[in-house]
């Protein structure tokens, strides 16, 4: 072996002594630990792509619920063709949502479309047969279809259901008084007056059939 082969040996020791030792030292760059980001609360990707951030988006309202609210705005300032253009769209969205059903019925019932306004209550009471308000509006819409059995029906239903709502007595008394049952009418006036005495109207029916308020 010449002394130029015998460097080169040496030479390609040292070489792959070190390379080994940095090996095995484990103070090489690894992936994904020795890098530090840089932007503040360690948003990365904030400069390339602003819209990646970690924030949470702000809930938006859903559209039925803001269809919703704009019929309710419409019927306060007496707009109700656009209450019911506002209803008939959110019922496009969900045919089954009970609150634009109930409001459906009650515009209906507002341009004396009865019968459309009869299949919006029926509808209710299909997805919830125990929604007194529902029972208490169709026996309304009933009596005004002169379907008068069936009111009356729906009108004790209701009551059953909630017999502390004064409302319900009130209705009930509506339909027998229009149906000359004076005395059923004037019992269910009083009750309607005694479990809420800012019924002015019942206190009124009841003076004027002869009871005491």
């Amino acid at each position: 072996m010449t002394t130029f082969q015998l460097f080169l040996l040496i030479v390609a020791g040292s070489v792959f002594y070190l390379f080994f030792k940095q090996l095995f030292s484990g103070s090489y760059p690894k992936r994904g630990v020795d890098f530090e980001a840089k932007l503040p609360d360690e948003q990365i990707g904030g400069v390339n792509r602003p819209d990646k951030t970690f924030s949470k988006p702000a809930i938006k309202p859903h559209r039925i619920d803001e269809l919703l609210e704009m019929a309710d705005q419409a019927v306060e300032k007496g707009d109700m063709l656009e209450a019911r253009k506002a209803v008939e769209s959110a019922l496009i969205l969900d045919e089954n949502n009970i609150d634009a059903l109930r409001r459906n019925g009650y515009l209906k019932i507002e341009f004396e479309d009865y019968d459309e306004a009869k299949e919006s209550y029926e509808k209710i009471l299909s997805l919830d047969k125990n929604d007194d308000v529902a029972h208490d509006s169709l026996a309304n819409v009933l009596h005004k279809l002169g379907e008068d059995e069936k009111a009356i029906m729906h009108h004790k239903r209701a009551i059953e259901l909630d017999p502390e709502y004064a409302p319900h007595y009130y209705n009930y008394a509506n339909t027998l008084y229009d149906l000359g049952r004076k005395e059923e009418a004037l019992e269910n006036y009083k009750k309607a007056f005694e479990l809420d005495s800012s019924l002015e109207e019942a206190k009124k029916m009841i003076e004027e059939l002869g009871g005491e308020s």
